[in-house]
């Protein structure tokens, strides 16, 4: 069988398939065949809405039209009256997907020009064709609109202006057959929404990537006479807020959405500030609020309608879903749920999880002007505005000026967390989704952005180097977008983030559904506390590391590392002990009994040390060691491999007294608890684990810590014991480490780097070309690798639970609040997943909807 062309492909779609479909009540319909803007026209007629004569193309007709297959334009047009203007408007499946600009006012031309003048006065009808004019130069002929888009004082003059410029690019009169303008506006419509800008803008807003588009043709009430005539808008709440209230504007002598933009244009409602259609009108209001409220209830959504008053008659010609904040679509679902509209479930499932982040955080404000220099990875959400600074230590001194700063760097390290505690947003120039300044950020609640390609930072000459040029200075002014991995030059506005009723409320509906634990990884009594605050059930992961980065703190850590023997260890750690003991103690106290899992010291020792010869002087000079010593023993603690050198469970084992102390403190702030009377059952993860052994050396040790604060204490305390699976090796030797173990906590970030043989730091660097190649799917340190990454977890999880049937299993990676791996999660039968603070109210919503049945 030959293969059929493109065109004859096209040909025989258009004979299988009804060319169009006139909307009324028995037509049949779908949005997923003719676009949700059509099917809204649809039930608006069976609401007895009085909705103009409307014919509907589906997608394949569209499809057809685009590949030069027109319908039968004249069957179309015998549909309505035959002196009828027209306007053709987008039907995309989803109403946020966009589509061309609607065409207004098709079938105008010399003749109807005429007669119009006439019945509305030459100037209306004037402005009626030179709005067709310049709409279908602009939008069908593609001509320039600088040509077409003069300021109007006399409506006849500019109309005959605009009809010779077309002449004069074109070298064609303006085209005068109804049936001839009306297949251009389909033709070109049908073109623009297979262009590759239209498919890279729809894909942006979550389109799939064969999404079709249906059109509409619907007959004009023009909105201008003689009589009371006009358009409007008009919507049921407040687009930024979600509260119920009557919004939109009317505007006499009118057409489209001209009211939403014109100085003139009043209010629908009575309103203080100036008159209103509601005062003019009351009948014609009190019929549109009327159908403003059976919409609400019958299409159980919160709709705009465009309507359109001709002769003193209500016309609606259009309804879609209203366009909405994250803050109003929250307000929007609750409310109807609330109201008995639709159903909680239905209420927790119209929420995208992501978009409770924007809640979170500080966002741009819609319609600023964004002076975009440079893009990144979106790391952690929220935006922030400050100055640049190129070192932690200058970050905490502005921070003591009460200064605002962005800390750009071109990666982060441990020392940095200094200065990223008081920033308000960090900028790396290298990284991935996973690493440090990533995982810390979102930790952090701090905006984020990470990989910014093409920015050239130089902390030496404290400038940061646009791949166009720009050069800006420490002390310049620029803004961060973690949500969409933008950065701006200069301030821009900031809207604070709002967590009412509504928002409390829907994630304790998610919370009543959900069948899956979510706690929070949280490293500090602040972390705890915002955790707390998001009703997370407890801490999954706890870095320890990441409190010994204040300045006191970091000073007897290093001195701790350049200790020569086990005593000279001890004595900088008993330092140490009361601060770390302090540490547990508010995170025990904080979480009020829930459980709180402690991760002991991971990282390798050299992170502790600093990374710059600056930094090394300081270090010197703290110590009262000359420079050369303190460079010396640097080289020495440094790894050809860190990542994969003496860390975590390695360090434990080798230098024993760093885990004693951790021990230590955790056991005595477990018994100062118990005097108080709160009981507190602690979880001690250990870190890096690929062998039985290990578990079993540091637990004899553990547990004789254990056992001496107990006799000092006079209490007596449980603890559980457990290990972070983040090794291959650990998770095909599962079985026998769970004979060890009290939990099993899969640490998805290393098990990933290690699986894959990947820097999580530096894969940021041709990742994207390994998924456009089609390589990887997706980026494995951003979606959870189900297929390998996966598969080793499903054998770790059941080689654990063969060997110990009642051991604790976990997600506490990076991954852990993301809906994949969360589904994953919920089919092995794993008790909890674990995620940043700011992360958890995200993960709470995608268990429920997970649970109702939503797919991952």
């Amino acid at each position: 069988m030959l293969q059929l062309t493109e065109r004859d492909a096209a040909m025989q779609l258009a004979t299988e398939i009804k060319d169009f479909t006139v909307i009324s009540a028995q037509a049949t319909m779908a949005a997923g065949t003719h676009g949700g803007r059509a099917k809204c026209l649809q039930r608006l007629i069976r609401l007895d809405m009085p909705v103009p004569r409307t014919v509907a193309l589906p997608f394949k007709t569209v499809r057809a039209i685009a590949n030069g297959m027109g319908p039968d334009l004249g069957a179309i047009l015998a549909e309505f009256a035959q002196d009828a203007l027209f306007s053709v408007r987008p039907s995309s499946q989803d109403s946020d997907w966009g589509g061309p600009s609607a065409v207004l006012n098709i079938g105008m031309n010399d003749a109807r020009f005429t007669e119009l003048s006439d019945e509305i006065g030459t100037d209306a009808a004037a402005l009626m064709y030179l709005r067709f004019v310049q709409s279908y130069a602009v939008n069908v002929a593609r001509l320039d609109p600088d040509e077409f888009t003069q300021p109007i004082e006399r409506p006849r003059e500019a109309l005959d202006d605009a009809l010779r410029a077309y002449f004069a690019e074109t070298d064609e009169v303006f085209p005068q057959d109804p049936k001839q303008q009306l297949g251009e506006v389909l033709r070109s419509m049908a073109r623009a929404w297979e262009g590759t800008t239209a498919h890279l803008l729809r894909q942006a807003k979550g389109a799939p990537a064969d999404a079709g588009l249906g059109l509409v043709v619907q007959e004009m009430k023009l909105g201008v006479g003689r009589g009371n005539c006009g358009s409007g808008v008009i919507m049921g709440i407040n687009q930024t807020t979600g509260e119920r209230m009557i919004c939109g504007r009317f505007l006499g002598q009118s057409q489209g959405r001209d009211a939403m933009d014109a100085d003139r244009a009043i209010y629908l409602t009575r309103d203080a500030r100036g008159p209103s259609l509601e005062e003019r009108h009351p009948e014609l209001y009190a019929q549109l609020l009327a159908h403003m409220e059976t919409s609400r209830g019958k299409l159980r959504e919160e709709m705009e309608h465009e309507f359109t008053i001709q002769d003193g008659e209500l016309f609606i010609l259009d309804g879609i879903r209203v366009t909405r904040s994250a803050r109003a679509a929250v307000n929007v679902a609750v409310a109807l749920a609330q109201d008995k509209i639709i159903a909680r479930q239905d209420a927790l499932l119209r929420i995208p999880p992501n978009m409770l982040s924007e809640l979170l955080h500080r966002q741009v404000a819609a319609g600023t002007n964004r002076n975009v220099i440079a893009k990144g990875l979106a790391a952690s959400p929220g935006a922030a505005m400050g100055q640049i600074t190129f070192s932690a230590n200058e970050a905490q001194a502005l921070a003591a000026q009460g200064e605002k700063c962005i800390l750009v760097r071109r990666e982060t390290a441990p020392e940095d967390i200094r200065g990223m505690n008081v920033a308000a947003g960090v900028l790396t120039e290298r990284g991935g989704m996973t690493s440090h300044a990533a995982v810390i950020g979102r930790g952090l609640g701090l905006p984020s952005i990470v990989g910014a390609a093409g920015l050239s930072i130089s902390a030496r000459d404290k400038t940061l180097t646009t791949q166009d040029g720009l050069v800006l200075k420490a002390g310049d002014k620029i803004t961060i977008d973690g949500t969409t991995g933008e950065v701006l030059v200069g301030e821009v506005t900031l809207v604070e983030p709002s967590l009412d009723g509504a928002f409390q409320t829907l994630l304790g509906w998610a919370d009543e559904v959900r069948d899956i634990g979510v706690r929070a990884n949280a490293d500090t009594p602040a972390d705890a506390q915002t955790a707390r605050n998001f009703a997370a059930e407890g801490i999954g992961l706890c870095r320890t590391e990441h409190m010994f980065f204040d300045g006191d703190r970091l000073t007897v850590m290093r001195e701790m590392i350049f200790a020569d023997t086990s005593e000279d260890r001890r004595a900088a750690l008993e330092r140490l002990l009361p601060m770390q003991r302090d540490d547990f103690g508010q995170l025990f106290e904080i979480m009020a009994g829930l459980p709180v899992c402690i991760r002991l010291f991971d990282p390798p020792l050299h992170e502790i040390l600093p990374s710059d010869r600056d930094g090394m002087r300081d270090l010197a000079e703290a110590m009262n060691l000359p420079l050369s010593d303190v460079i010396a023993r640097v080289d020495q603690m440094s790894e050809f491999n860190p990542m994969l050198g003496l860390r975590g469970v390695r360090l434990g084992i080798t230098l024993p007294e760093i885990y004693d102390m951790q021990a230590q403190a955790i056991f005595e702030a477990t018994a100062a608890a118990h005097k108080r009377g709160h009981a507190v059952t602690p979880e001690i993860m250990l870190p890096l684990v690929s062998a039985k052994r290990e578990v079993e050396l540091l637990k004899i040790r553990i547990d004789a810590v254990a056992s001496a604060v107990m006799v000092s204490s006079g209490q007596t305390f449980d603890y559980k014991l457990g290990v972070m699976v983040e090794t291959p090796r650990a998770a095909l030797r599962a079985g026998d480490i769970a004979q060890h173990s009290a939990f099993l906590s899969f640490g998805t970030n290393d098990l990933t780097q290690m699986t894959y043989g990947l820097s999580r730091d530096d894969a940021g660097r041709f990742m994207s070309t390994y998924v456009q190649q089609q390589v990887f799917a997706e980026d494995p340190f951003q979606y959870f690798d189900e297929e390998g990454v996966g598969e080793l977890v499903q054998i770790g999880a059941d080689r654990g639970r063969a060997t110990a049937k009642d051991v604790v299993l976990s997600i506490c990676g990076e991954h852990g609040g993301s809906a994949p791996a969360m589904a994953f999660a919920r089919a092995q039968g794993f008790d909890y997943v674990s995620c940043s603070p700011f992360r958890v109210p995200v993960a709470r919503l995608i268990a429920a909807q997970l649970a109702l049945g939503r797919p991952s």
